[in-house]
């Protein structure tokens, strides 16, 4: 949009804002892009073969507390950057506290364990593929993340991106977990961080360009 023809909707009056056009739109977009990444998850991975007995895990459960609680947490950051004029405080703490939570229990399990058994948590079986599967399985949510907040007017264009991109990354991680049979914390704790990250990068780099209203 350009400042001219802002001025010009400004001074005519755009029509009434509907109620909860914010939460509308994330809830749109979170289901096709979720529905996407598990689209795209079963094409080219598929869940893993013993999820009915994995099930019965606590660690399973942990590490879906995890993923899910980070993506509301992602959630909530974009929401408040989609719409101008929204604090910020809580963010880096809502956003974090999820992390912190895993990284103490990885911690935890990694104080415990042998030293012979610390690299097996840390670095699994798929550490070399895991990061680059999620930010895959996030591109479906990273365009309907971009979608939903060019809708709303967002002024921190960069940090915008960065939202919308965690967000991708965290909405990945969840679809991906369906998949991955890892579930040490240490493992949980970097690789799937690391997974969401690039997503968030890519939405750092690109918010600028694709949220310009």
């Amino acid at each position: 949009m350009k400042t001219d023809d802002l001025v010009t909707m400004l001074a005519t009056g755009a029509g009434a804002v509907q109620p909860n056009q914010a939460a509308r739109r994330y809830a749109t977009a979170v289901g096709c892009g979720a529905l996407g990444a598990a689209l795209l998850m079963a094409v080219l991975l598929g869940p893993r073969h013993d999820l009915a007995a994995a099930a019965l895990l606590p660690m399973f459960w942990v590490k879906t507390a995890f993923v899910i609680s980070f993506a509301a947490a992602s959630l909530f950051a974009a929401l408040r950057l989609s719409r101008p004029g929204l604090s910020l405080a809580w963010v880096p703490r809502v956003v974090s506290a999820p992390v912190v939570a895993i990284w103490l229990l990885a911690a935890a399990v990694l104080m415990r364990a042998d030293a012979a058994q610390r690299t097996v948590l840390f670095f699994g079986s798929s550490w070399n593929y895991c990061p680059f599967l999620i930010a895959l399985l996030s591109a479906p949510m990273f365009v309907a993340a971009m979608w939903a907040m060019k809708g709303l007017a967002p002024t921190r264009l960069r940090l915008a991106g960065a939202a919308a991109g965690l967000l991708a990354g965290a909405v990945g991680a969840m679809v991906y977990s369906v998949h991955c049979t890892e579930m040490a914390a240490p493992f949980i704790g970097f690789w799937y961080l690391l997974g969401m990250l690039i997503p968030t990068a890519v939405g750092t780099l690109l918010g600028p360009r694709l949220l310009r209203w």
